[in-house]
């Protein structure tokens, strides 16, 4: 899978944790990284502030003068000041240009890079994304562990969920999340880009349980 359509709103993977959602003459960005040309954006949306998910040079290409970025305070201080700028927050709700989004948080509880320090901590309001265009739900789940607060999840159409482990959720944790929100389609990402995230995508569809639920893979072009 490269791209696939819902509801006329077409969902392309580019690469590593970054898609593009597109729906009439909206163009929505979630966590471009490396992206070395594509259609002006409408909308940025970042999850956190590590470098394959907060790219300003990804934004540089992408965005123009009609462009409005939204992320965390610490990744917007990485953008430049010349384009349109949204701090965000866990659980907050925002429509702009008449797109719909909402924001649950993303956080490690027992992943860590040393003792006491997870790679993601809830402290620094780093975000998962819900975006609704054209009646269709989209859930990208930026890096996270399996949390508590994703029981609030609901219609939702299409999950992008991490399946790499160490930073992220695994293959396990995220077919759980799978069957418990029980989206129409959900797409494995933020897997076999490094060695420290190499996954099984066909363990994650056997263990994703109920057959409503379509998994399609990402056409990976490389790994490093």
């Amino acid at each position: 899978m490269e791209s696939f359509g819902i509801n006329n709103v077409k969902i392309t993977w580019l690469r590593h944790a970054s898609m593009m959602v597109e729906y009439e003459d909206k163009v929505i960005y979630i966590d471009p990284y490396q992206v070395p040309e594509g259609k002006k954006a409408s909308l940025i949306l970042i999850t956190h502030e590590h470098f394959d998910h907060c790219d300003p040079e990804s934004v540089k290409i992408l965005a123009d003068e009609n462009t409005t970025i939204v992320a965390p305070e610490d990744c917007l201080s990485k953008i430049d000041n010349k384009y349109k700028k949204i701090g965000i927050k866990p659980f907050e709700t925002k429509e702009i240009d008449g797109i719909k989004i909402e924001t649950i948080p993303a956080y490690n509880f027992h992943r860590f890079r040393e003792p006491g320090k997870p790679f993601h901590p809830k402290e620094n309001n780093w975000v998962g994304y819900i975006i609704e265009i054209n009646n269709t739900r989209i859930y990208h789940a930026g890096d996270t562990d399996l949390i508590p607060e994703m029981k609030q999840l609901e219609n939702i159409d299409v999950a992008l969920l991490p399946i790499g482990g160490t930073f992220t959720m695994d293959v396990k944790e995220a077919s759980e999340l799978a069957n418990m929100i029980k989206p129409k389609y959900v797409v494995p990402i933020h897997y076999n880009t490094w060695p420290q995230i190499v996954a099984n995508v066909r363990e994650f569809e056997k263990l994703v349980e109920n057959s409503e639920v379509v998994v399609l893979e990402p056409k990976f072009k490389y790994t490093e």
